[in-house]
């Protein structure tokens, strides 16, 4: 008789460890999904500047295999910088490698009366070079720092609006 009750106690020991078990990886999973680099923090680790996005990022997700990866923004953002448009579609989608964004969709550029698509960027020192197709056109990687606001860029009046830069660690 005391034989079924020793392992009916075994059994509820091992039930009991098991959900402990389970309870205690749900709980790094979780940590370790809270503990995720932003995608600044990811362009940076790329050595690339947190500028090339603007503020309004809500999600990405990112196949660290093989680079390839998805941002999406709240909406669809158009700025201007100079004498440049810049048209962003709400999901970006490319491939990033250190010093290389490549297969890049769902950033324009307006170039006097066309909107191109910028294919890929890549750093060379301290410029960047933004392929749209045919050409290219270099960018002092300074110029960057900062993340546009979408509607105004860098020219915001508005006060309360929260500026990115490269020391923040948002979204």
């Amino acid at each position: 008789m005391g034989l079924p009750f020793h392992s009916r106690s075994i059994s509820s020991m091992a039930v009991l460890w098991a959900t402990f078990f389970f309870l205690a990886l749900s709980t790094s999973a979780v940590v370790n999904a809270d503990d995720a680099p932003t995608v600044y923090e990811v362009l940076q680790e790329h050595d690339f500047p947190i500028g090339l996005l603007p503020g309004g990022v809500t999600s990405y997700e990112l196949d660290e295999s093989t680079g390839k990866f998805t941002v999406h923004l709240n909406s669809s953002c158009s700025y201007k910088i100079d004498s440049y448009e810049l048209k962003y579609k709400s999901t970006i989608e490319g491939v990033i490698a250190k010093d290389k964004l490549s297969k890049l969709s769902g950033i324009q550029v307006k170039v006097l009366i066309l909107w191109l698509s910028i294919a890929e960027v890549i750093r060379d020192v301290d410029e960047l070079q933004f392929s749209v197709g045919i050409t290219s056109f270099d960018f002092p990687v300074r110029n960057f720092d900062e993340c546009p606001a979408c509607g105004c860029g860098f020219d915001c009046k508005d006060v309360n609006l929260r500026k990115i830069t490269s020391s923040s660690s948002s979204y």
